[in-house]
């Protein structure tokens, strides 16, 4: 969706107008050498857009809303609980935390206890499972179904209503003579004969018409033909009242006559059973679609339902054809409720969701969140639906709409909705006002990183005002793209090309931002290091192959291959020596690029072997859906069923099915012994077993590996996880000698194995310089650095530690640990502010665990039962936290009846 939905005034958060001339002859299949960039007119070559008001919840503090949706999870009725989940998933998505989201939505599905609600939470997993098809096939094949998401019958989950007996009590003639006599229903010149008494017991209107005071009850032909329906539709009626059920083999024609006709006569049986007959013939999309309208008309229950659950398996497809739009669009409250039950609020949600991320700007997403708004009943409900109409209103230029949308949001509590309001006033002109709006707001709650790169749109002094809230914002959530892109292109216009590039190389450090990339990838241009331009754009492309650049005009492979030319040709040889070069150096992204490379010059012969490479370098820059996508592509491109296997088998244990990886692995070996088959077999038997006999199955699997036939970089991290195996059974110089045979071929992250080594031998300095000697070799070493403060002495350690902080925010460890000195040093306060300043911009279990923990030292029981239930709302089985969350909530109970 972020890449999506954008500010008013741009179409994508990318740099804009690389360069007015030379750009065009890139269009024209040309390129004129960058060189002509001059630092004077910078700024007319690069531009960024404002960041993006966000359509995701965002609340001020994020861990008490947690922490409340835990508590009501504990103390709600059964049928509450997948709202709960729900508001869980637009936290965890406002978080960005796609696999949190992900469980939100399976415990949504879980404890769903309406058919609708069933429907919609499991095609919307299905929707965020897109791309993941292949794994059905892949579990079957080890003889595991996975049916989690299959269809239900939706007959079973409605139950039959209960025939209500016609009255006898009405007025009537002689009933009784009437019981046996044969009345005829004549339609279009046929008489279609029927037994009084049984059409009469079929509904009331039938009952009184046929004995009461009306002509019909004394006449033997009664004319029906202007009742819209045929022949062969009466006389299905006639038998459905002798034998208590329709006839085999009747057409939904005739069907949909039928359920006409009982909806007009009031036969609520007869209805029933041709709602659950038509439904039995829902199969196909355009099927769906035309009985679902002919169902809101009639009003039946489980064809709706089950017409609901075949458009929606459509996703997102499904919103591309018109007549569905139209009536998911006009449904009104009254249709909503026959339709959707109690599950309108979420249902829309989907809706919205999916075409926020294809078409935000159209009508119908419009639409749909209107109708969300109109199914909205809790604050928190209004709170996201309100905002996500306003942004849509801001992106639609609907600026009088838009405020009253935000307005609305703020009004139900959403703060994060002020960045909307204040939005709209600068684009009115109205600067002063945006700035104060954002000012009122931070002084008025927690400050967060957003609110001050909002205000920094708003400053009166653009350069010296707007990079110190940059800073600041900055300082509060360093995952923000935005203030490094800005600054660093200050630096550019300054004519200091190198500290721009310093600038965004902090965040690419810890963050694989395409945005950030394609700026660094102008930087090298004006640069003129066109080498390292290429690798950045293969590594835009290795994520987004379609990517657009140059303001969303040209491909980006186009760019790549005209910049070819300025570079130096590789050949296969290059290509290897230069991969084995970055790999050893823990050049991620270089080595991105040496693939790509590879990839792009490589017949089918070794393609699998490079996309299954790709995989893995994806994985440590933390894009897992990328490296899932190689992954596919390795396995596609597989000359071999033993290679194939092996590919099968990551993609297995990588989705967490680790039993079934298993069996991929010895399948693979039983049909031929290779050196991927056995690292994969050793890697998933570490990942899951716990007991020694495990170590030593993955000591014997690793050794065989070693004996098959690879490459360095392969044997080298087989090296190296063998090391790691045997430190764990104590064999600490069978340890050294892999981690020492690892560094003799370049496998550069032994280092951190051998430094273990000297630290259990007692050569704790001897440990600081091995480490030392990792972060000398290493481009990307933030781990180095946190590794090797586990070995110097406590005033190191604490430089080490912020070293981390500055080049990777995002581990948590060095906030942890100054926490904990701050603690032993009786500065409670300080110690859960450095917490509190990481938990900020990062939901971490253990960080949520350690302020607990502190809060609990300190007596306030209150805020550590909040930190303990926000932790276990990220992993609910955690025993650690399961057990901190009895006994903190033990002693405020007591501490409550005390104080009553």
């Amino acid at each position: 969706m972020k890449s999506l939905f954008v500010s008013e005034s741009c179409k994508d958060t990318q740099i804009h107008d690389f360069h007015p001339q030379s750009w065009l002859q890139v269009e024209r299949g040309k390129l004129s050498k960058p060189s002509s960039c001059s630092f004077s007119s910078i700024e007319s070559l690069i531009k960024i857009v404002e960041p993006p008001i966000l359509p995701l919840f965002k609340p001020i503090d994020y861990v008490k809303i947690l922490a409340q949706i835990h508590e009501e999870l504990e103390n709600c009725q059964p049928n509450e609980k997948s709202n709960l989940y729900l508001l869980q998933f637009h936290v965890f998505q406002g978080l960005n935390e796609t696999k949190l989201l992900k469980r939100s939505l399976h415990s949504a599905l879980k404890h769903s206890t309406t058919v609708h609600e069933k429907i919609i939470y499991g095609n919307w997993l299905r929707y965020e499972k897109r791309g993941e098809e292949f794994l059905t096939e892949l579990l079957e094949s080890c003889g595991k179904s996975s049916n989690e998401l299959d269809s239900i019958n939706v007959g079973s989950e409605i139950p039959i209503r209960p025939a209500e007996p016609v009255k006898q009590g009405l007025q009537s003639v002689d009933s009784s003579r009437n019981q046996n006599q044969i009345v005829s229903f004549q339609i279009r010149g046929e008489k279609i004969m029927c037994e009084r008494g049984k059409i009469a017991n079929l509904s009331i209107p039938f009952h009184t018409m046929l004995n009461g005071p009306f002509t019909e009850s004394n006449q033997e032909v009664i004319d029906l033909s202007q009742n819209h329906i045929s022949p062969a539709g009466m006389r299905a009626v006639a038998n459905y009242s002798r034998n208590n059920s329709l006839d085999k083999g009747l057409s939904v024609e005739i069907l949909l006559e039928i359920l006409v006709f009982a909806n007009k006569f009031c036969c609520e049986r007869l209805k029933e059973a041709c709602d659950r007959k038509l439904a039995s013939f829902v199969f196909s999309f355009q099927e769906a679609i035309e009985l679902l309208i002919c169902a809101i008309e009639e009003n039946t229950r489980v064809l709706q339902v089950s017409c609901l659950q075949v458009i929606l398996r459509e996703l997102p497809a499904c919103l591309t054809d018109d007549q569905i739009v139209k009536i998911f669009s006009n449904l009104n409250r009254e249709q909503r409720s026959i339709v959707l039950g109690q599950a309108s609020f979420p249902f829309y949600c989907l809706l919205s969701e999916v075409s926020l991320n294809t078409d935000p700007k159209s009508e119908k997403t419009l639409n749909f969140l209107e109708k969300l708004v109109e199914s909205s009943f809790s604050d928190f409900q209004k709170q996201i639906a309100c905002h996500k109409l306003g942004c849509v209103r801001l992106l639609r230029k609907e600026y009088e709409e838009a405020v009253r949308a935000f307005n609305a949001g703020l009004d139900a509590g959403h703060v994060y909705s002020t960045a909307g309001l204040a939005r709209v006033d600068f684009i009115k002109g109205d600067k002063a006002s945006a700035y104060e709006r954002m000012t009122s707001v931070i002084s008025s709650h927690q400050p967060l990183g957003w609110m001050f790169l909002e205000r920094s749109l708003y400053t009166e002094k653009e350069n010296e005002n707007r990079i110190e809230d940059l800073n600041k914002a900055t300082e509060l959530d360093p995952t923000l793209t935005y203030p490094y892109m800005y600054r660093s292109i200050n630096l550019l216009k300054t004519e200091n090309p190198k500290l721009a590039l310093e600038e965004i190389n902090r965040i690419l450090g810890f963050k694989t931002s395409l945005q950030c990339l394609e700026l660094r990838f102008c930087l090298h241009l004006t640069l003129e290091n066109y080498e390292s331009a290429l690798c950045d754009l293969h590594a835009i492309l290795t994520l987004s192959p379609e990517y657009l650049m140059v303001g969303g005009r040209v491909a980006g492979v186009k760019i790549a291959t005209l910049l070819g030319g300025y570079v130096e040709k590789w050949s296969l040889a290059d290509c290897w020596m230069n991969l084995y070069e970055r790999w050893s150096g823990v050049d991620d992204v270089g080595s991105l690029s040496v693939v790509y490379r590879m990839i792009e010059g490589e017949s089918d012969g070794l393609k699998s072997v490079l996309y299954f490479r790709q995989s893995l370098l994806l994985l440590r820059l933390n894009c897992p859906e990328a490296a899932m996508r190689s992954l596919q592509l390795a396995r596609s491109h597989s000359s071999a069923d033993h290679e194939r296997l092996v590919y099968e088998g990551w993609l297995l244990y990588d989705t967490g099915h680790c039993n079934e990886a298993l069996k991929k692995a010895e399948e693979s070996i039983s049909l031929q012994r290779s050196f991927e088959a056995f690292f994969l077999k050793a890697y998933v038997l570490a990942d899951s077993g716990t007991d020694s006999s495990c170590s030593v199955s993955c000591i014997e699997l690793l050794e065989e590996a070693l004996k098959c036939p690879s490459d360095r970089l392969r044997k080298g991290q087989a090296l190296n996880n063998l090391g790691g195996v045997y430190l764990d059974c104590e064999k600490i110089d069978l340890a050294s000698d892999c981690y020492t045979n690892a560094l003799k071929i370049r496998h550069t992250r032994a280092h951190q194995g051998l430094a273990r080594v000297h630290f259990l031998k007692n050569k704790r300095s001897a440990a600081f310089e091995e480490m030392s000697e990792l972060i000398r070799k290493a481009r990307s070493n933030a781990s180095a650095y946190e590794k090797r403060s586990e070995y110097g002495e406590r005033e190191q350690t604490m430089k080490d530690l912020e070293v981390v902080s500055r080049l990777d925010p995002l581990r948590v460890y060095p906030y942890r640990y100054r926490a904990a000195v701050l603690m032993d040093s009786h500065k409670e306060k300080e110690a859960i502010e450095e917490l509190t300043r990481a938990i900020a911009f990062k939901a971490d279990l253990y960080l949520l665990h350690l302020r607990a923990a502190f809060h609990e030292h300190i007596g306030d029981l209150q805020s550590a039962l909040r930190d303990c239930r926000a932790a276990l709302s990220l992993d609910p089985n955690h025993q650690e936290m399961l057990e901190l969350h009895k006994r903190v909530y033990d002693q405020e109970t007591v501490g409550g009846f005390e104080t009553m």
